[in-house]
């Protein structure tokens, strides 16, 4: 049985994280691109499978394999930062003019922290988001999933070390994918 001060902990971490993930939505949200990639650990692994619709019985062909299959995304802290170095030149195709977009996260759940709650280094955690986009007039994206992320104490403060993300859905109506999520 956990003792009082262990779910004390356990809730002030939990809060924690919840306040990393909810300030790292609204730095994506505002373009604060640079100072998001402050959160990103040098040795990020920021992977997002495909899905595919696939039979009873047949869940381990539900999504594509890291390192052997395509996938949405499998990219590494220098890729993200050409990533954000494009989209700042401004004269990047798919963001000119420039999205407005949402990211709500919620349904934050702590599953591990190492080497313990009260003294955390790294931390397991899933959650779940909605990504709200629009771009010109007419063009609307919604995309819905869960992510699981592992972060890592850094300094002050935490940095994504890995980051998996899963849409709910198989078939991508969004023209382009050049938001993080």
């Amino acid at each position: 049985m956990t003792s009082q001060s262990d779910r004390i902990a356990r809730l002030l971490l939990k809060q924690e994280i919840e306040e990393f993930l909810y300030d790292e939505a609204e730095l994506l949200d505002e373009r604060r691109y640079e100072d998001w990639l402050k959160l990103i650990a040098d040795d990020i692994r920021y992977w997002m499978p495909m899905r595919r619709n696939v039979k009873f019985g047949e869940g381990e062909r539900e999504f594509t394999r890291a390192e052997h299959d395509i996938n949405w995304f499998d990219e590494g802290r220098e890729t993200l930062e050409r990533r954000v170095k494009q989209i700042m030149t401004g004269i990047h195709w798919a963001e000119e003019p420039v999205s407005r977009i949402t990211h709500i996260v919620s349904n934050v759940r702590l599953l591990e922290a190492t080497p313990s709650v009260a003294d955390a280094a790294e931390t397991l955690v899933k959650c779940r988001f909605l990504i709200y986009r629009n771009r010109v007039e007419t063009e609307t994206d919604i995309l819905i999933g869960k992510r699981e992320d592992r972060l890592r104490r850094s300094g002050g403060g935490w940095q994504i070390a890995r980051r998996k993300i899963i849409l709910d859905q198989n078939v991508l109506l969004t023209k382009n994918l050049t938001f993080f999520f």
